[in-house]
């Protein structure tokens, strides 16, 4: 499929550009450019590709995503390689969850080919915005909605995908320090049978009311149980979790179809085995979270994602009380797994899985 590219009638000039990058903060300055591809079923599927300025998009009051909540989206980071170019982190790994999600939102599934050449077009666009402080990436943001309109309940016929990026730093304020965790027991991210496992707007909507409700407790992210007999650790509100146990061996929750399948969690489950570590895909509940890390069996627990990379674990609390995860501190694992996935993220630590791909 040919891009047409339209030229931007006013790009950010330099100054304000190099200014706004310095310190970028986290998913707040944008890059002047968009990719959109359209989608009709009466037309024979996806056309129309443009790489244009980034605006506005318009949409018919009646558009189905405002009314039946037709959405999904991906998220994955460019990074600054080492010889100073650019690359993406297992961008096919999107490519493919994205259709996944499609599928299970009735929705038409994207040539991966096509995913990868917009983003990749995108990024190459977006160059020089690349900040150049520590932690620095691109977050991309690929997403796809349903356009037509229409007021009955039915998969749409017409779509739109698009990839802005933002440049970032840090994700979370402060650099890497340990988050403490407020426990859910009145809400659940996820239903057997449900969304779970898409990576849909609605799945993060529904996390916010307990998300305001751990920072009212003094907490920086929420951890959901099951919904079934909420008693088993699931995920954060958008961070997958692992349990480093004195054994040596890690657990993390398995994918029953509730959790979503983290990229970044597919990564360290490959390089914790490299460690000589056994990792096992099993339930954890809350009450072997907590007797775990009171008896010191449970070294360090890591919560990990695009966004965040790898993140430990210092404090969990509920209204059952509170409990410490090791030293409350930075342990060894978490350091060591943080700073081997960006060395290889940047190209200045070698991989032999075809992770890197060149933008």
């Amino acid at each position: 499929m040919q891009f047409t590219r339209i030229t931007h009638p006013s790009p950010t000039p330099d100054d304000a550009r190099k200014a706004a990058i310095v310190d970028p903060g986290f998913g707040l300055v944008f890059t002047d450019h968009m990719v959109t591809i359209d989608y009709d079923e009466d037309k024979g599927g996806w056309y129309q590709a443009t790489l244009g300025p980034r605006e506005p998009i318009a949409l018919d009051p009646a558009a189905s995503v405002l009314h039946y909540a037709q959405e999904i989206f991906e998220g994955m980071k460019a990074f600054p390689h080492a010889d100073g170019g650019l690359v993406l982190f297992r961008p096919e790994e999107n490519a493919r969850r994205f259709n996944a999600s499609a599928r299970r939102m009735a929705m038409p599934e994207i040539p991966e080919e096509l995913f990868l050449e917009a983003v990749k077009l995108a990024v190459q666009t977006a160059a020089n915005w690349m900040p150049k402080v520590d932690g620095g990436s691109q977050y991309i943001r690929p997403f796809m909605i349903a356009s037509e309109a229409f007021l009955c309940v039915r998969p749409a016929k017409q779509y739109k995908f698009v990839v802005i990026l933002v440049s970032t730093s840090n994700y979370f304020k402060g650099g890497v320090n340990p988050v403490k965790i407020w426990v859910s027991q009145d809400y659940v991210r996820a239903a057997p049978g449900g969304t779970g496992a898409a990576k849909t707007g609605g799945n993060y909507a529904a996390s916010l009311v307990p998300q305001a409700e751990a920072i009212e407790h003094g907490c920086d992210q929420v951890v959901f149980l099951d919904a079934v007999e909420k008693k088993w650790v699931e995920e954060l509100g958008g961070m997958n979790l692992f349990f480093v146990r004195r054994d040596g061996s890690v657990i993390t929750p398995p994918l029953t179809g509730t959790i979503l399948p983290g990229i970044t969690r597919e990564s360290l489950i490959s390089l914790l085995r490299k460690e000589g570590l056994e990792v096992r895909e099993e339930p954890y509940s809350i009450d072997q979270w907590r007797a775990e890390a009171e008896s010191g069996e449970l070294l360090e627990t890591l919560a990990c994602g695009t966004a965040a990379v790898v993140t430990p674990v210092g404090t969990v609390t509920s209204p059952d009380g509170e409990f410490t995860i090791g030293t409350g501190g930075i342990g060894q694992m978490a350091s060591k797994m943080r700073t081997r996935l960006v060395n290889i993220q940047h190209g200045r630590e070698p991989e032999a899985d075809g992770w890197v791909v060149r933008v």
